[in-house]
């Protein structure tokens, strides 16, 4: 018997502990809730762009470049909040849908020779729509005028352990994913000198340049000012612009990003640029909406709408829309072998030339070596000399560091590269290094910008290593 009173005294004393456990367990899972809720009500006007970031992601990784949905999430995607979005692909529909929380789903298409386009409710998935006419690549000649594989040289003036243990420095080993680099591709008088990918790339991985595009599209002016189609310095073709003094905008502005024109480039909240690229039927009015709040080449403010604009711009330039589909493959892309590359368009059918090219690294190198060879490719002259010496002006009030829709190194922001360097340069460290007095193009292509990643010591380390 006392036994047994012993066991129901410890019992009974044992139950309000269960139910005081149980308690700060319920307690614990409500607050949890609650904590999520608001986390949810708080963040519920990103939802939509980050669904939106999401299923344009996963739609232009997945048929583009073939890559699963879980490798785009562990990696394009692993990005603050974007993380949260749950993905699908409907590879029969060719088309990606992202929600987060189950709310706020966006869906992607993807229309070959256009690429994923992210969609609202009201665009119209069977609409017949038109393609840009592509060049066959040319599979016989050697990198970089053709596609075939390049020739074996040796320079006796290259230290080529030192560059390799350069290159190596450049990707993550074992361990922590901090690096984060994909592609490194180095090219020395028009031959390659050290090439590397990350696990899960390779040479014929098509990669996301971001705004490397702007680069991109800027070049079409070069060109078409060669053609003497277009002068660079004649105010900007925009209709709304003609009554007030945004009328004194030139096209020189807006490629060197001091239009004055009001806009707000940040990928962290709501804001224009996040606006345009996750929610836009035609991206290339958004800029062209914005008031003026400082006077033509007296404030420098990079933005990814006059990019788009831009590429407005060179739609009027056509009278048809397969003339402008057909002149980006034509007049650029094609033309010099970048057989990889396409542009993207939004659902308007403008090329979004503020960030969605995709290309392999080595196509990225031979936009690089276009510019270091100033516009000529063997025997062809694609833009005038003169361009390079453009695009590489610095723009007023950029310390330095910006030019025609190029990155410049004039003012030493890589402390330990040639000042002679420009770049294109994209989002997560996306990168075309153009150096003349070394004969360098150096491109990075990856998920991380500095101080993550150590640019300055990444081109002082693979110069130095040319003698």
């Amino acid at each position: 018997m006392k036994s047994t009173h012993r066991d129901q005294t410890d019992a009974s004393a044992r139950t309000p502990k269960k139910r005081n456990a149980s308690k700060i367990i319920g307690y614990g899972v409500l607050a949890l809730m609650l904590l999520l809720a608001v986390a949810v009500l708080w963040n519920y006007p990103k939802l939509d762009l980050i669904s939106g970031f999401s299923a344009k992601s996963v739609a232009s990784a997945h048929f583009l470049d073939g890559r699963s949905v879980d490798s785009i999430s562990q990696s394009d995607n692993d990005i603050d909040l974007v993380r949260l979005a749950r993905n699908a692909v409907d590879d029969a529909g060719k088309a990606a849908t992202s929600t987060v929380f189950g709310l706020k789903e966006r869906k992607a298409v993807f229309r070959p020779g256009l690429g994923a386009v992210l969609i609202d409710d009201d665009f119209d998935v069977d609409a017949p729509y038109e393609v840009p006419h592509r060049a066959q690549p040319d599979l016989t000649t050697p990198f970089p005028y053709g596609n075939a594989e390049p020739k074996d040289t040796v320079f006796q003036n290259v230290d080529y352990p030192k560059l390799e243990a350069a290159v190596a420095r450049a990707f993550d080993k074992s361990g922590p994913k901090l690096k984060r680099t994909r592609a490194v591709l180095v090219v020395y008088k028009d031959h390659i000198l050290a090439e590397h990918y990350a696990p899960g790339f390779t040479k014929k991985s098509r990669i996301l340049g971001w705004s490397m595009t702007k680069s991109i599209t800027a070049t079409y002016f070069g060109i078409l000012q060669k053609q003497r189609k277009i002068d660079v310095f004649a105010t900007a073709p925009v209709a709304q612009w003609q009554k007030d003094d945004r009328r004194k905008i030139t096209i020189n502005d807006l490629l060197h990003m001091n239009s004055g024109l009001a806009w707000e480039e940040d990928y962290t909240k709501i804001s224009d640029v996040t606006k345009m690229l996750f929610q836009a039927r035609d991206m290339t009015v958004v800029q062209a909406e914005k008031e003026a709040v400082a006077a033509p080449d007296t404030k420098w403010n990079y933005s990814s709408g006059t990019s788009n604009l831009l590429s407005g711009i060179l739609r009027k330039q056509f009278s048809s829309q397969q003339q402008y589909l057909d002149f980006w493959y034509a007049a650029l892309i094609d033309r010099i072998g970048m057989n990889s590359m396409l542009v993207e368009t939004d659902m308007s059918g403008h090329f979004v030339g503020s960030s969605y090219a995709w290309a392999t690294t080595r196509d990225w190198a031979k936009f690089g070596l276009l510019y270091l060879h100033k516009g000529k490719w063997q025997r062809d002259q694609v833009f005038d000399p003169s361009w390079v010496d453009y695009v590489t002006t610095p723009t007023t009030g950029s310390d330095g560091r910006y030019g025609a829709h190029f990155w410049l190194n004039t003012g030493g922001y890589y402390k330990d590269a040639p000042r002679d360097m420009y770049s294109a340069n994209g989002f997560q460290g996306q990168r075309v290094f153009i150096i003349p007095s070394k004969g360098l193009v150096i491109v990075r292509l990856g998920l991380t910008e500095d101080p993550a990643f150590d640019f300055n010591g990444f081109v002082r380390d693979i110069v130095a290593s040319v003698k």
